[in-house]
């Protein structure tokens, strides 16, 4: 398979995404099976028992690109961070209250983005963080990202990203991450 042709873009909400969710487990499995991530089966289906929770919460959204021939090439989704969140508590140091104050509509949680090694390098990432958060109303948008995925820190960067701290995702386990946190331009 080659990363040409046609590649469309679907913007979904909750439940579209639940229909979809075979998509996003194929390209979840095969895009955080490698270095740095080493992802197992038991991960992914770990990952997926909490999928269709996730969708269900409020503001979630979700983006899936295919190519020409229907195959899931990527995937980006998140939602509002609620104003009890706990993502700015799991920092390895803290932040000041002004940057970590939400009221369920301030920051836009992108939880995951991925996509598949084949595809990578063509703007097919950039596509899915452009259609995830099209028309969101939120100040800001927040991530984690492994540091040693240099390719997705750079994109991040280039898209206006800064890193704000680290954490341990999932309560000290997992290595630590970056958290990047994106300003976005208020309304025109």
């Amino acid at each position: 398979m080659t990363g040409r042709g046609t590649i469309a873009i679907e913007s979904m909400d909750g439940a579209a995404a639940v229909r979809a969710q075979d998509a996003f487990r194929l390209v979840y499995a095969e895009a955080f099976a490698g270095p740095p991530y080493h992802e197992t089966g038991d991960g992914v289906a770990a990952a997926f028992r909490r999928f269709p929770v996730q969708a269900g919460d409020h503001g979630f959204r979700a983006a899936l690109a295919r190519a020409g021939d229907g195959a899931p090439i990527g995937m980006a989704y998140g939602r509002p961070l609620p104003p009890d969140a706990v993502w700015w508590d799991e920092l390895t140091e803290p932040v000041p209250d002004a940057m970590r104050r939400e009221d369920g509509r301030r920051t836009f949680g992108l939880m995951e983005l991925a996509v598949r090694g084949p595809w990578r390098g063509q703007g097919v990432a950039r596509g899915l963080h452009t259609a995830l958060l099209d028309g969101i109303g939120a100040e800001r948008v927040l991530l984690n990202v492994h540091p040693e995925n240099r390719a997705a820190t750079a994109a991040y960067r280039a898209w206006g990203y800064r890193k704000v701290g680290e954490t341990r995702p999932g309560g000290g386990a997992a290595d630590l991450h970056d958290v990047m946190l994106l300003d976005l331009p208020g309304p025109a």
